[in-house]
Order: C-alpha cells, then structure tokens, then sequence
C-alpha cells in the first residue's frame, strides 16, 4: 500500500507528488519555471522544436518563456515543482474546464496557450 503523495509548499515554491499528464496542447508560462522530477513509469515532453522521454531519476526543467507540454504514461508518478502562480493557475483551470474560457484563464496567470 502507497502512502499519502508528498505535497509541500512555502513562499517561493511548492512540491507535489502527482500522476497524469498536463495539457495536451503547447503552452508558455511568462514569468514561471517548472520542473519535474520522475519517480516511476515514464513522461513525454513535448517542446516547439522536440520530443523527449524521460524515466525514473530523470529531472526536467522548463525555464520561464519556454513553450512545452506532457503526457505522463499509465504508470508514472513525479513530483512537480511550481511557483505559487503556476500552482493558482493549475488551480483555476481545474475549477473551470469549460475550454472556451482557458485561453483567458491562461492570460489571467502571465501564460499562455499557443495551439
């Protein structure tokens, strides 16, 4: 049996242990760094110029201003890190899915949809 995911947050950041992937289509956050760090399965990033497939003890980091997505396999687990903004965002858009209303809610949090 798996214990309750890790999940901390402080001013500047906050980690979480997660499953699932992000959002299917290329986004950029403005102002936000993210990063990943894999603890089982595999995750696929997808970048303006590249795909990349990482696994277990693989960390990714997306500096501000970069276009990328994800999609975690059916086993995967990782801890995400996020800026307080990223965190609202994320937080936003899973209260609101109407998809007519995510490029705005994107915009709302300095980000950006780009497909």
């Amino acid at each position: 049996m798996r214990s309750t995911p890790f999940s901390v947050s402080g001013n500047s950041f906050s980690v979480h242990e997660w499953q699932g992937s992000g959002p299917a289509t290329l986004h950029v956050h403005r102002s936000d760094d993210e990063a990943w760090h894999v603890l089982e399965g595999n995750l696929t990033f997808r970048y303006a110029d590249r795909t990349e497939n990482v696994g277990p003890g693989t960390t990714v980091f997306v500096p501000a201003g970069m276009p990328h997505t994800y999609s975690a396999g059916a086993t995967a687990r990782y801890l995400i890190i996020l800026t307080p903004r990223i965190a609202a965002l994320i937080s936003a858009l899973q209260s609101d899915r109407d998809p007519v209303h995510q490029r705005e809610i994107y915009r709302r949090f300095d980000s950006e949809l780009l497909e």
